[in-house]
């Protein structure tokens, strides 16, 4: 009898990690796949300007911005669908309801350096005709080249 219980298995305390570097790779390939997905947004070629960071807009969650691309075509990064464009009095009609959420929120505008600048202070005037009560250019630091 002493025999068999001194032949009884010890309990073993390894942890088994396989699973679980399995199930981290999948994510991490996931993750890999969706992030370019997250990159949303209209190219827009900035001019350059120097100038510093505003520090309100680097603190801000999500901004308002208004894109004007090279051919004059406007896009809100805020509302349904961010990746289509409206006309100049579709910006009009919709502006003030984006905006009445948060009507102290300061909006900038994205103008693409060969937009026609006529085209960029219309987007300006309807967003201060909308209740803005401050509207920012964006720009592109200088680059040495």
């Amino acid at each position: 009898m002493s025999q068999s219980i001194s032949r009884r298995r010890k309990p073993m305390a390894d942890i088994n990690v396989v699973p679980y570097i399995d199930v981290m790779l999948v994510l991490l390939v996931i993750f890999m796949v969706t992030a370019p997905m997250f990159n949303q947004g209209v190219q827009v070629d900035l001019p350059q300007a120097p100038s510093d960071p505003i520090k309100e807009f680097m603190e801000q969650d999500e901004p308002f911005i208004v894109s004007v691309d090279q051919l004059g075509k406007i896009y809100v990064n805020k509302g349904s669908n961010p990746e289509r464009p409206m006309s100049l009095g579709e910006f009009r009609q919709l502006a003030p309801g984006m905006l009445a959420q948060e009507p102290t929120k300061q909006a900038y505008v994205k103008g693409d350096q060969n937009v026609v600048y006529g085209r960029v202070v219309e987007v300006m005037v309807a967003l201060q005709q909308a209740g803005v009560p401050s509207v920012g250019l964006i720009s592109q630091p200088e680059t040495d080249s």
